[in-house]
């Protein structure tokens, strides 16, 4: 017996320096891959600075666009997609915010929404001027903003999805989903198999030559479809659709 335990111990030391030494090189394979990222382009700055209809204001948590005045009480938290910094999706929340809209975008750890699919409560709980919350989100973003929103229906109005689909069911609420037409980083596949998960009371709108990463700045994505109209068009789009749908909301 004294024998054999003599050869389990090195076996047993062999199988842990392994175990670790995978654990390691896993860790540090998956910062590497964190920390390549698209990054916002210098026309997003821009709409970071304050104008005479919107205040911006940054933290480490968020980046968030108060309206000069917001009648509606209404508010939509933005999670970006994945890899994407978030100053990206600044002239689009910025634009936004100047329809009396107050806008947020959340910052997720690694830029990853699957590590802050929660963070919606934080905000929540912060503004309780707020009486119609909506959550938005791009691709990853989007996909985690419909799990948050299948699991907490009860605080908010809206969901609003950017090139993503949701897994879960969010029938309860009212959904906006705009894609591209020229969107390939989507699953159109998936997009259509989980589009039930979206209820009855779902507006679906394509935009003619939009692709997947025009809802931000951050240049052209890999694997993206070629987009006949340029990042301004589909964000006035976008935009003037989602105003629609708040409004219409609000007034139902």
């Amino acid at each position: 017996m004294k024998k054999n335990n003599k050869h389990k111990k090195p076996l047993i030391l062999k199988l842990f320096i392994l175990l670790f030494t995978i654990i390691i090189i896993s860790t540090i394979s998956f910062i590497i891959y964190a920390e390549i990222y698209y990054h916002a382009e210098d026309s997003a700055k821009s709409s970071l600075e304050n104008t005479t209809l919107v205040t911006v204001s940054e933290n480490k948590s968020d980046i968030e666009f108060k309206p000069l005045v917001n009648l509606s009480k209404s508010a939509v938290i933005f999670y970006p997609g994945g890899k994407v910094e978030e100053e990206a999706y600044a002239p689009l929340m910025h634009n936004l915010a100047e329809s009396g809209v107050l806008t947020i975008i959340v910052r997720m750890p690694l830029r990853l929404a699957i590590f802050g699919q929660n963070k919606a409560n934080s905000i929540i709980k912060e503004h309780s001027e707020i009486d119609n919350w909506y959550i938005a989100g791009h691709s990853l973003g989007g996909a985690m903003a419909s799990i948050y929103a299948s699991k907490n229906s009860d605080k908010l109005k809206g969901l609003i999805l950017l090139g993503s689909f949701s897994t879960k069911d969010v029938s309860k609420l009212d959904v906006l989903t705009i894609k591209g037409s020229e969107d390939k980083v989507l699953n159109i596949d998936k997009y259509n198999d989980y589009k039930s998960n979206l209820g009855t009371n779902c507006t679906e709108i394509t935009i003619p030559g939009g692709c997947h990463a025009y809802y931000g700045n951050y240049g052209e994505q890999k694997g993206d479809g070629t987009p006949s109209i340029t990042p301004e068009a589909q964000q006035l789009q976008t935009i003037a659709a989602m105003r629609l749908f708040i409004l219409k909301e609000n007034l139902s």
